[in-house]
């Protein structure tokens, strides 16, 4: 709904153009409204059937003998006298004007509480699609470890434990490589700290060179895929400047295991 149009419904004029308290100028600004935007006119309808019903709950039923004294008063009486009845009218007129007063006030402390729900269902239908995606978030994180799991578990699965030289004692990297299905992971356990100029990278050795296979993180602690490498002879972790290195610096070797098994 327009800000405009809400705006106009809380200013409480719908209301007083259903009992004739507008002004000239209120009058036209409500028929304006009324005719330009469907839901003024919608409210507008409802306001006025609710004021038909307060109005039938309110009336009060004359007595069963009224007709009979009003007969009798003709008899006895000139029709002329029957004119003076403005008392009725203007009795009336105030139980009308009380009874839409008190129409006005119900049905506004009713339209703010619809909102008041409509509002608080939106609120958990939101919250409830955001469960759904932290379900479905969390089910694909689910389904990604047993993926890996399952790879873990592989028989075919071989594990290679790189450990620290001299240079890096604390140094601990574990490796999994499956030559059937030909994928390989690594998991950092442990990476001594060093200048953050400088960063540890990951190479398989070939029989005539080195291929780089990434820079390893101890932000990154978990099972991280690396790219398998055929024929690969060793794994070798060597400290290279930030960002990595392009050639193996290996004089700068931390940690060497020998992949022999992976090609028998």
């Amino acid at each position: 709904m327009e800000k405009k149009v809400h705006t106009f419904l809380e200013s409480g004029l719908l209301d007083k153009y259903l009992i004739g308290a507008t002004t000239a100028s209120e009058t036209v600004e409500v028929e304006s409204y009324i005719s330009k935007y469907p839901e003024v006119k919608e409210e507008y309808n409802i306001l006025q059937d609710h004021l038909e019903l307060v109005a039938k709950t309110q009336a009060v039923r004359p007595p069963s003998y009224t007709l009979d004294v009003i007969l009798d008063a003709i008899d006895d009486k000139p029709v002329v006298h029957l004119r003076s009845q403005p008392k009725p009218r203007f009795w009336f007129g105030i139980a009308a004007s009380v009874a839409a007063l008190i129409f006005a006030g119900t049905s506004y402390m009713l339209y703010n509480q619809n909102q008041k729900l409509l509002q608080e269902n939106n609120t958990i239908a939101e919250e409830i699609f955001d469960l759904r995606d932290d379900i479905n978030n969390n089910n694909g994180k689910l389904d990604g470890v047993m993926r890996e799991l399952m790879k873990l578990n592989n028989p075919e699965t071989e594990k290679y434990v790189l450990r620290g030289n001299g240079r890096a004692e604390d140094l601990k990297t574990v490796a999994y490589i499956n030559p059937v299905d030909k994928s390989s992971l690594i998991d950092v356990v442990s990476l001594p700290k060093i200048s953050e100029e400088q960063s540890y990278q990951l190479w398989a050795q070939l029989q005539d060179k080195m291929v780089n296979l990434g820079i390893l993180d101890m932000a990154d602690r978990k099972l991280k895929s690396v790219p398998y490498i055929e024929d690969a002879l060793s794994l070798n972790i060597t400290i290279e400047p930030k960002g990595g290195n392009k050639d193996a610096s290996l004089e700068n070797s931390v940690a060497e295991i020998s992949l022999k098994k992976n090609n028998e």
